[in-house]
């Protein structure tokens, strides 16, 4: 039996999407751009899922650009908005796709601010409020992060940028379909989101357009999505996306109760069972689903890979490169050390795990971690 518990990275699909889309690639094969009744038939699905979508997030369909994901819809907000000479101001621990295309506009002669968390890994409103100055053109900032789980403070970050006229864009790939999400109570002007994160398929995702102010198309050809993304639209992918929104707008309050039972319960075991463990972030403060503990004198990656071979998938939250292990850029900025970063796994639940799932974890952890600790003992 595989126990699946890194659904942060990607999530297994729901049998209801797989049917969806199934049916799409079977009916659905015209070309959405055809004016006869093929094309018409996928473009009409298409519509459909533009809708479910724009349920989900709480927006106006019209308001919905399909993208080939949240790392698309993130660079065409970023290159989009910002020139040489504008001011942006972000966080310590954004997503890859941000942090990035961030680096290149600072070549290219954009100012960045960059705002520290704190120890849980949560920026300071206020702090990010007053990063603003005359010159800064867009604040942008993840809304829940991919490796710790923790819930930024969008709400009072989305009134001082209205309140003083600036651009936000949110990158809320992890937390939709794990926390509720109401744009229509939200000030933001752009948010990311990828269907995969939530129990759709990989590649495609959304760049949600909430205020006047229009983004440019990042891919030119063939005037779809209205002009603003170029490219003969993956039907199958999207109805999948629509199918997984209108399970998450379903399903919500009870998945995330779910999700929280079952953390929990993985925490306190993992307490109970292993000495020297610390939570990198706090239940009030972090996404019902996601659990990063530190082992203390583990190396991640050797736990890691010992968990895989008895059946359990988690992350190490650290990137692999040149064959080096690199510490995570996340955890050094909530303060912890290297060698602290590198002990740390990632445990994030999702559909289809159980507590039968989650006690079987917790055993082998409390095999493991003593012997991958003896193991490195000088």
């Amino acid at each position: 039996m595989r126990i699946y518990l890194d659904h942060n990275a990607t999530t297994p699909l729901r049998p209801e999407v797989v049917e969806a889309m199934s049916r799409a690639l079977r009916d659905q094969f015209g070309n959405p751009s055809s004016v006869y009744a093929e094309g018409a038939s996928a473009r009409a699905r298409i519509e459909v899922a533009r809708g479910q979508v724009a349920s989900l997030v709480g927006v106006e369909a019209g308001n919905i650009r399909f993208t080939g994901g949240a790392t698309e819809s993130n660079n065409t907000v970023l290159f989009g908005c910002l020139a040489s000479g504008d001011h942006v101001v972000t966080t310590e621990v954004e997503h890859p796709s941000v942090v990035a295309p961030l680096a290149v506009l600072e070549e290219q002669g954009v100012s960045v601010s960059r705002i520290k968390p704190d120890q849980d890994g949560c920026v300071d409103a206020a702090e990010m409020a007053d990063a603003i100055n005359d010159q800064t053109k867009l604040l942008t900032m993840i809304w829940a992060n991919n490796e710790t789980g923790s819930i930024q403070p969008v709400q009072a970050v989305a009134e001082a940028c209205r309140d003083r006229g600036v651009l936000m864009h949110v990158d809320a790939t992890q937390v939709i379909g794990k926390s509720s999400v109401d744009l229509a109570q939200t000030p933001i002007d752009f948010l990311s989101s990828s269907a995969h994160k939530l129990g759709g398929p990989k590649g495609v995702g959304a760049l949600v357009s909430c205020g006047d102010t229009v983004v440019p198309a990042f891919l030119h050809g063939g005037g779809q999505e209205k002009g603003l993304r170029g490219g003969t639209e993956n039907v199958a992918s999207i109805v999948g996306y629509g199918v997984a929104c209108e399970l998450s707008a379903a399903e919500g309050p009870e998945r995330m109760e779910h999700s929280g039972k079952l953390r929990e319960r993985l925490w306190h075991g993992i307490q109970a069972q292993v000495e020297s463990v610390r939570w990198n972030g706090g239940p009030e403060k972090t996404l019902c689903n996601t659990l990063n503990i530190e082992f203390k004198g583990v190396a991640g990656e050797v736990l890691l890979q010992a968990l895989d071979l008895e059946g359990v998938a988690a992350s190490a939250g650290a990137a692999c490169h040149s064959g080096s292990i690199e510490p995570s850029a996340v955890l050094l900025a909530m303060g912890r050390s290297a060698d602290e970063a590198r002990a740390s796994l990632r445990f994030s639940i999702g559909w289809g795990v159980d507590e039968e799932q989650i006690d079987r974890a917790i055993e082998l952890l409390g095999e493991l971690v003593p012997r991958v600790r003896q193991a490195e003992a000088p």
